[in-house]
């Protein structure tokens, strides 16, 4: 492929892109892409503004690399150059001026309260609350009880009880539940109320949509003037810096006026890595709690409360046999329930152990992942990079001998259940290298494709 076909190039990589993201995604961020240039193996691609170079590069510069080399058949850099507008857009026609003018009604948010609500699940169900998800279903154990209280005692008084509140925990341990339940119990206690949930990308969405439509001032009214907001994920915001200072704004104006906030996140607010030290310190201001994993009762007691959902009869011992070997979440716990129901509700054969473990051989065998420790980790990345296995663990710092120690923390974080302090603990550590370790291996992997490759085969190994 000749230098100068950077058009071409961009045109074959989008045609792989639209076969692996969703169509709303393509949409929003790769359509408006513009290829410039290609010399010297740099494909040069021209977007509208800096926030839209940033998100990019931080979400989707590695796959558009990927693609880009696949067809190019040897490495491609990628860069990002903003002030590019594409011919057809608003901006390109001179339409700046109008739409600067455009009055605050034409941009326009869901506005959840108990009036319209009904309303909203029918017509913009993706954005409307899950009715399961209040505070009379969710299964309290030692492992949430806190949590849930914390919760409850917010969405009774909010704004007053905890200011904000903070919850973390893994993947499927109940947070989004609890944050909905806030919503719905504010909503139920009174109508009025301006209630707003959302997830941290669906924030940065509006944000980045106010700045392309240069609607900014009627972003910040609007969400300057919740009485609750709840945000979920807000790890989500890690290295994205104007969307980090937006929303620092955000949270002070809400906050002086004594408006309820609620965020959560799979790590506490000091382990979040790429988070300003000013957010860091106002996510600590008022209450964190976390979320754990729950022990066998608690997992025993949600699959009994929701197989009473169903009108169809799966033996004690089968949930028994679920709550003893699903111990990573609850979420798969319960679409583990959910797989049998529906063979038993297709086929009217009632479900053996047997057949239990037939029909659930991917979720198990995914489960038993969950239980690698850190001592298999240090072990298999020794033998990878032919060191001894005492040396995950000394103070020696070689580079030979210090790499391979960060990505074994890396593959500790992402692969186990364990603390940041815990996995630090393991190598004779503080957490505080754990992170660094992290963001180091996750650099490594995102500019480098044959490292890259090398995670994913430790992966694999460890995984078998």
């Amino acid at each position: 492929m000749p230098e100068d076909s950077h058009q071409q190039l961009w045109e074959d990589t989008c045609t792989q892109l639209r076969e692996l993201l969703n169509e709303d995604t393509y949409d929003r961020w790769i359509a408006g892409i513009i290829p410039l240039s290609l010399e010297n193996n740099t494909l040069k691609l021209g977007v509208s503004n800096d926030i839209f170079c940033e998100w990019l590069t931080t979400n989707y510069k590695a796959v558009i690399r990927e693609k880009a080399e696949q067809i190019r058949g040897h490495q491609v850099k990628v860069e990002f150059e903003s002030g590019h507008v594409p011919e057809d857009s608003d901006e390109a026609d001179g339409g700046q001026e109008e739409q600067a003018s455009s009055q605050a009604s034409d941009f326009t948010f869901p506005e959840f309260t108990a009036r319209n609500h009904d309303r909203q699940m029918a017509a913009n169900p993706e954005v409307a609350y899950n009715k399961r998800f209040t505070f009379d279903n969710f299964v309290v154990g030692e492992n949430s009880k806190f949590a849930h209280a914390a919760s409850s005692a917010v969405a009774k008084s909010p704004g007053r009880a905890y200011n904000p509140l903070f919850i973390h925990g893994g993947t499927g341990m109940g947070k989004t539940h609890l944050l909905q339940a806030i919503a719905q119990d504010v909503l139920q206690n009174d109508s009025r109320k301006k209630v707003e949930y959302l997830t941290s990308e669906e924030f940065a969405n509006h944000f980045i949509n106010a700045l392309q439509e240069r609607k900014l001032p009627q972003f910040r009214e609007h969400f300057r003037n919740i009485s609750t907001l709840l945000i979920d994920d807000v790890h989500f915001f890690n290295g994205k810096e104007q969307l980090q200072e937006e929303f620092f704004h955000t949270f002070n104006s809400l906050y002086n006026r004594h408006k309820q906030i609620v965020l959560t996140s799979d790590k506490p607010p000091h382990e979040i890595g790429g988070l300003e030290k000013r957010l860091v310190s106002r996510f600590e201001w008022g209450l964190t709690t976390e979320i754990l994993a729950p022990n066998f009762e608690t997992r025993l007691a949600i699959l009994r409360k929701k197989h009473a959902d169903h009108n169809v009869a799966i033996d004690e011992d089968i949930l028994t046999f679920l709550a003893d070997r699903i111990k990573s979440n609850i979420r798969r716990l319960e679409g583990a329930l959910i797989r049998l129901v529906s063979y038993v509700s297709m086929t009217g054969i009632d479900i053996t152990a047997e057949k239990a473990q037939e029909l659930l051989r991917p979720i198990l065998e995914e489960e038993s992942t969950k239980s690698l420790t850190v001592e298999q980790i240090q072990k298999a990345v020794a033998d990878h990079y032919d060191i001894r296995l005492a040396d995950m663990t000394s103070k020696r710092r070689p580079k030979n001998i210090a790499f391979p120690r960060q990505v074994a923390m890396y593959l500790c974080r992402t692969m186990t259940e364990h603390s940041s302090p815990a996995i630090a603990d393991s190598f004779n550590r503080n957490h505080a290298t754990i992170l660094h370790a992290t963001a180091a291996v996750e650099n490594k992997m995102a500019s480098d494709l044959q490292f890259r490759h090398t995670i994913g085969k430790l992966k694999r190994n460890l995984y078998t």
